[in-house]
């Protein structure tokens, strides 16, 4: 009795759960903003080897499967100290660097993240990431001379959201609007299927839990021990190609230098 009491409260939660927290089909697929040049998936970050390859332009691109995933990224420029306000997450409080805006000195910030999405009953959505996977480059080249690396980890909640027929490209476009209400720029449905990296933990550590946090191990490193790193912003561009061993020049010169103390010893 006991038992089935049990089974039946836990299907009511089941149900209560599934009624409450949907996906919508009209999500599905990979959105970005007009620039085109930031895209989710391989293209943007490479967890295998920490890697963010910097978009041409500043945007931001999110995609969403069938099944309740998510995926976004983030490209966007820092003007003024106001920009960070509205995004205090994005900063590392550790990070010695001026939240003071100058013109002369631009300021870029790159984020990268996913985990689940949920639709609620009243319309809203909400994105809950996979805490130990996001990443965050942040460029301040008047303070700082390399780019600060670090986790990223950040609670969405979408008031409301609408799916439509763009007047003008006749593009299907996505309208997000802020937790307050406001709207983000709009997205323009580039690819369904979506673009996305697996849906799973990418970067577990012991400390992670749930179900994805021990399938992969694919990630070379962490940052377990350390609350960030710094590497430059075009650490791609300084990574040079190690020219390849020239065994015959090192013959010759052996040679040469093996006669040239031949003839010093029976001169001197």
């Amino acid at each position: 009795m006991i038992v089935s009491l049990r089974s039946s409260l836990a299907a009511s939660a089941l149900l209560i759960y599934s009624i409450s927290a949907q996906t919508d089909p009209q999500l599905t697929g990979t959105w970005t903003t007009k620039s085109r040049s930031v895209i989710t998936g391989p293209g943007f970050y490479d967890p295998v080897n920490e890697k963010i390859f910097e978009p041409a332009l500043t945007g931001f691109s999110y995609s969403f499967t069938d099944d309740g995933h998510y995926e976004e990224a983030y490209y966007r420029a820092i003007s003024n100290r106001a920009s960070l306000i509205a995004h205090p997450s994005s900063v590392d409080a550790s990070s010695n660097y001026s939240l003071a805006g100058d013109p002369s000195c631009p300021q870029g910030i790159i984020q990268w993240q996913h985990g689940t999405y949920a639709k609620n009953a009243n319309g809203s959505l909400t994105l809950t990431p996979f805490g130990v996977d996001g990443r965050q480059l942040l460029s301040d080249p008047c303070n700082n001379a390399n780019a600060i690396f670090t986790r990223y980890n950040q609670f969405e909640l979408f008031k409301d959201y609408e799916v439509v027929v763009d007047g003008y490209s006749k593009a299907q476009r996505l309208n997000l609007f802020a937790s307050d209400g406001s709207p983000l720029n709009p997205m323009y449905l580039a690819y369904n299927p979506p673009e996305m990296l697996p849906t799973q933990t990418l970067n577990p550590t012991a400390s992670a839990s749930g179900a994805g946090a021990t399938s992969t191990g694919k990630a070379k490193r962490t940052l377990e021990d350390m609350d960030s790193f710094v590497e430059p912003l075009n650490k791609s561009v300084l990574r040079k190609r190690r020219e390849p061993v020239n065994a015959d020049k090192w013959w010759w010169m052996g040679v040469g230098m093996t006669a040239l103390g031949g003839i010093g010893y029976y001169c001197f």
